[in-house]
């Protein structure tokens, strides 16, 4: 039977989405195209040869979902923003328009009592960007993207206290500079450690800019959000416990290192050599402490053993890092259950992740930005019975509220997703969501974990 598990007062209860992921409206009101959008075009790497051209086509159906937010009572709604929706080329004239369009949604979230948490990056790097400065290889896209950052500031931040530079790097360097299976599509052994170099830098000169200009007056706070799965040592052995220790190291510590502690992780220095660049003394001071909280992503566990020569082909999903730098082998318990995307639900590596960032950063105030299950979502009768969903959240919560006894500071929780969405090179394949949304009429229907979660935010927990 499951455990009853309180949450305290004023704790963040929220959903999670992105811009290209639910929004559509490619080309509608002013916006340029973004790599996914170019992408996408490419014959074979999207499932069924499927792109976010009309996506959830949020950017219509806005005020729809705004008004199931509220009937689910969250209180908080993480979204990101499309840079080539504001800035059409990435730099340069800004599209008013989009900026209605983000201006709309923020003041209909605060009149429904819902906080705006804005993700400034989400993946959606606008097309020219890329075309015209090889994307985030290039060391000024640091500022052209703390540029992009103030004007957000500007527009938004009178209204908006909440702001996340950066979703998940770790993805935009592996998957898109490393395996080539996101966009922008690139294969090397050197680009990813390059790409997230300037991707730290970035976050730290949008951060910066925050801070000097705009903080003090508009009392916000500003972070980073990173994703990780934990690393459980396959044998109880120095060699496995190293090997689970260096995964995390190459996954996590890649880019919370630097933040919390002004440098990478000496596994990566000592591994990677001069592929990894280095910080300035500057970009060190400026970098180091460059997050009000620790944003954390986090959805599967797997063992990690010590690989030596005998390294084993890997999922590019699997390992947190290039799998010959880390000498890692991953694999799954065979009892483990599998969601949709063969990823395993082990809520108790939840727990000790929490954990694990709490002990090696030093206590940070701790928001799960995203966690969450794709399942074969079915609707009967018109309804959508998710109850493996169900299950997944609750034991989920339960661990984390297991890590808060044991003083983890964790503050807020935004489930993954809102609603069914493109699931990047999955294209519509498999469904997050919380509400079903059939991708021919578009229509929204609340599955059961929608009705479920209204229920723990309506009781700060689990009953």
């Amino acid at each position: 039977m499951a455990r009853s598990a309180l949450f305290p007062p004023g704790f963040v209860w929220g959903t999670a989405t992105s811009s290209y992921q639910i929004e559509g409206g490619h080309d509608a009101g002013g916006k340029g195209p973004s790599i996914w959008d170019a992408f996408c075009t490419i014959p074979g790497k999207v499932n069924e040869h499927a792109d976010g051209t009309i996506a959830c086509d949020h950017f219509h159906r806005w005020r729809e979902d705004v008004d199931l937010m509220k009937k689910m009572g969250l209180t908080a709604y993480r979204f990101s923003l499309s840079w080539p929706r504001i800035l059409p080329t990435g730099y340069g004239k800004i599209n008013r328009s989009g900026i209605q369009f983000y201006s709309d949604l923020i003041d209909a979230l605060l009149e429904a009592e819902i906080d705006p948490w804005i993700t400034l990056y989400h993946w959606d790097l606008p097309l020219a960007l890329q075309l015209e400065k090889d994307g985030w290889l290039n060391p000024d896209m640091a500022s052209i993207f703390a540029d992009y950052a103030e004007i957000c500031f500007e527009e938004f931040g009178n209204r908006v206290k909440n702001w996340i530079t950066i979703n998940e790097p770790w993805v935009v360097a592996m998957l898109g500079y490393g395996q080539g299976i996101f966009a922008p599509g690139r294969i090397s052994n050197a680009e990813p450690y390059l790409a997230g170099h300037q991707l730290i830098r970035a976050h730290a000169f949008a951060v910066e800019r925050y801070r000097k200009k705009f903080q003090y007056v508009q009392k916000g706070r500003i972070g980073i959000t990173n994703n990780c799965d934990w690393r459980e040592p396959l044998n109880d052995t120095a060699a496995d416990r190293a090997a689970a220790q260096r995964a995390l190291e190459f996954f996590l510590g890649w880019f919370a290192d630097p933040v919390y502690k002004g440098a990478y992780p000496d596994s990566m220095r000592s591994r990677v050599g001069e592929r990894l660049p280095y910080f300035s003394d500057h970009e060190i001071d400026i970098i180091k402490g460059s997050s009000d909280f620790f944003g954390l992503n986090h959805y599967t566990t797997m063992y990690a053993a010590e690989a030596g020569n005998k390294l084993q082909d890997s999922s590019v999903y699997g390992n947190g890092g290039l799998s010959e730098d880390q000498e890692v082998n991953l694999s799954l318990d065979k009892e483990w259950k599998l969601t949709e995307m063969k990823w395993a639900i082990v809520p108790c590596g939840c727990k000790k992740l929490l954990e694990w960032i709490d002990a090696r950063y030093d206590h940070p105030e701790i928001f799960i930005t995203e966690n969450g299950a794709a399942f074969d979502d079915k609707v009967l009768d018109g309804h959508c019975h998710d109850d493996d969903r169900v299950d997944f959240y609750e034991k989920y919560l339960q661990a984390i509220n297991a890590a808060m006894e044991n003083r983890v500071k964790v503050k807020g929780y935004f489930a993954w997703s809102f609603m069914d969405n493109f699931e990047w090179a999955s294209g519509y394949s498999k469904r997050f969501g919380m509400h079903y949304v059939d991708f021919n009429t578009l229509k929204r229907i609340p599955k059961s974990s929608a009705k479920w979660y209204a229920d723990v935010i309506a009781h700060n927990g689990l009953k």
